[in-house]
């Protein structure tokens, strides 16, 4: 773990199109920072993990279900799928090629390896709200972790994603009865609001205790069907 007098040493620095992209050994740590704001670490990922286990949960034994898990960070919720049997197709959707490349031959290739070489597993790099607004493919379930929360976007643009015509577009990829699951740094009562309004079912939020402060939660909800 690291202390107090660890000086965090930059790995790589990108400027990218959606703005500076740092990845930074801390002690033991390697952590990713996005435009100053930092995005996560590789000190535990519980509830990275539990994102995804909440959504297949949630999905009731469900068949080889697909899973588009929205942000690759530092690849806990990745690993974590690649290493369930029971989930089908896993389809990674990414915007910087910085975080892919650290992945495929850098630092955090010791996290992913085995999930990137899975067949299951396939890698797009591209904008998680385009993808979702213009996809013509459906999944099971969507496990999306690309900001500190609905209310703690990385970049103004993303906050589309939570709005109602984002949660429809959500819903539109979503096969009927599939699942919703969205991480979040602390709870949030108005999101759980907007997706009632945007017709989800059986929407509530399971926390996940950290070590210190609020506890991370996972925003879970049905498409219909």
């Amino acid at each position: 773990m690291s202390t107090s007098y660890d000086i965090p040493q930059i790995l790589d620095r990108r400027e990218g199109p959606h703005g500076e992209v740092v990845l930074r050994r801390h002690g033991e740590l390697l952590q990713i920072i996005a435009n100053g704001c930092f995005l996560m670490d590789t000190s535990d990922g519980r509830s990275e993990r539990r994102l995804v286990d909440a959504a297949l949960d949630a999905l009731g034994g469900r068949g080889r279900p697909s899973v588009l898990i929205g942000g690759l960070g530092v690849g806990f919720s990745l690993a974590h799928a690649a290493a369930d049997p029971r989930w089908g197709r896993i389809t990674v959707v990414e915007r910087e090629r910085a975080i892919v490349d650290w992945h495929r031959a850098g630092p955090l290739s010791a996290l992913s390896a085995r999930a990137l070489a899975d067949p299951r597993t396939d890698i797009v790099e591209t904008d998680l709200v385009a993808f979702v607004n213009e996809t013509c493919d459906t999944f099971d379930a969507l496990c999306l972790d690309i900001d500190n929360g609905p209310g703690w976007t990385v970049t103004e643009g993303n906050g589309g994603l939570y709005s109602e015509a984002g949660l429809a577009s959500c819903a539109r990829v979503l096969r009927p009865g599939g699942v919703l699951a969205v991480w979040s740094a602390q709870p949030s009562p108005e999101f759980e609001g907007s997706l009632r309004n945007a017709g989800f079912q059986r929407v509530r939020t399971e926390e996940i205790p950290v070590a210190r402060g609020v506890p991370d939660v996972v925003h879970l909800a049905v498409r219909p069907g």
